[in-house]
């Protein structure tokens, strides 16, 4: 195989961006461009003041138009990202026992939190095989069903529907929120961090969430739990319907999450984004499919992320080699999530056009037949 470093892709197959990482993912440029603008009217004042009360006002009203809420839910920001969302349900989400569906790191994560917050019984776990996902199984011992609507370290996606039974429906949708398509009747919370589909920063994370969830969230917070006050998501409810929260947020966070909700919607909404995705992803899966070198990591097509394309290289190609030239090229952030395996995770988000794939797989060609020859 060609020394990977030495491989110079010609500068006419280049991407016009080359970021193509699973998160965080590529910014717009217009998003950055219009919060420079903003200057000293924004960043740097208070949160509890109405310049930045109606950058998340826009953000709340934004996203109840793009995924349609119904009457009654409320769009819930916090502080701490989605792995702060998980502790905070842990204290005021989750009643006594919760079940899980583990198939990659991040929904492993969340079980790791459950299992040991003493307040609460060992959760229920239901695992599939990397590369595929299992399916949520009714129980009268379970007050909550926490799904996962896309795996980012596997580049797999899963069907969301409404658990049929009393527990709450409650789905991490980091990798998915903005980017594919969701109906809200089907959950009782939706939460993710807007430095993926919505190409924002990390450190907010927000929650949708049904009056199913207002009610349990009250109901927990008015028991004897003792819950840490940052980690209230009764107060974050509160703090949110006055369009702010809790404490101060990142303020170029806010402002470019509601940038880029705008923008989705401007362009068509979630049918616009999911599409634009889905699109690109099968551009990727399509080519693997056809080259010899290569096929897609997650063998079912219905389970294929159409935001994080994973795909596997067979000997003697090596991820490794891969990533780094195109690193040296330019083209970064395409590493898996894990070491064990042979691929490479390319994200499709919105943020990236068609024509920037199409270049991706130009220069992935010709890294390919230069380390072979």
């Amino acid at each position: 195989m060609a020394e990977g470093a030495s491989i110079r892709i010609p500068t006419n197959l280049l991407p016009e961006d080359g970021r193509f990482g699973c998160g965080p993912t590529r910014v717009r440029q217009s998003a950055l461009d219009r919060l420079a603008e903003s200057g000293s009217s924004y960043m740097g004042t208070s949160h509890r003041r109405p310049t930045v009360r109606r950058m998340v006002g826009r953000v709340r009203s934004g996203l109840t138009e793009l995924f349609d809420l119904p009457d009654g839910y409320e769009v819930v920001l916090g502080n701490g990202g989605a792995s702060g969302f998980w502790d905070a349900a842990a204290f005021g989400l989750i009643e006594r026992a919760s079940q899980h569906l583990k198939f990659g790191a991040f929904s492993s994560k969340f079980v790791g939190v459950v299992a040991g917050a003493p307040h609460l019984e060992a959760p229920e776990v239901i695992e599939s095989p990397r590369g595929t996902h299992p399916m949520p199984s009714p129980s009268d011992r379970i007050d909550l069903y926490a799904l996962t609507h896309n795996e980012t370290s596997t580049g797999v996606t899963m069907p969301l529907r409404r658990v049929e039974a009393e527990g709450l429906t409650v789905v991490d949708a980091t990798s998915a929120a903005g980017a594919i398509m969701v109906d809200p009747r089907q959950f009782d919370v939706y939460f993710f961090s807007p430095q993926k589909a919505f190409g924002a920063d990390g450190g907010l994370y927000v929650a949708l969430c049904s009056p199913r969830a207002l009610e349990r969230i009250e109901r927990i917070a008015g028991s004897d739990r003792w819950i840490p006050p940052f980690l209230s998501l009764s107060s974050a409810v509160s703090n949110s319907v006055k369009d702010q929260t809790y404490n101060t947020p990142a303020l170029a966070t806010i402002f470019m999450l509601a940038d880029s909700v705008e923008w989705m919607n401007a362009k068509g909404g979630l049918a616009w984004s999911s599409e634009r995705c889905a699109a690109s992803a099968e551009m990727l899966y399509g080519w693997a499919e056809q080259h010899p070198m290569a096929q897609p990591f997650v063998s079912d097509p219905s389970m294929r992320s159409p935001v994080g394309a994973t795909i596997d290289f067979r000997r003697p190609l090596s991820w490794a080699d891969l990533a780094a030239t195109l690193r040296a090229n330019g083209i970064v952030d395409t590493e898996p999530y894990h070491k064990n395996g042979n691929h490479l995770r390319i994200g499709t988000w919105p943020s990236i056009p068609r024509s920037d794939i199409e270049a991706f797989i130009a220069c992935l060609d010709y890294v390919i037949e230069a380390s072979l020859s």
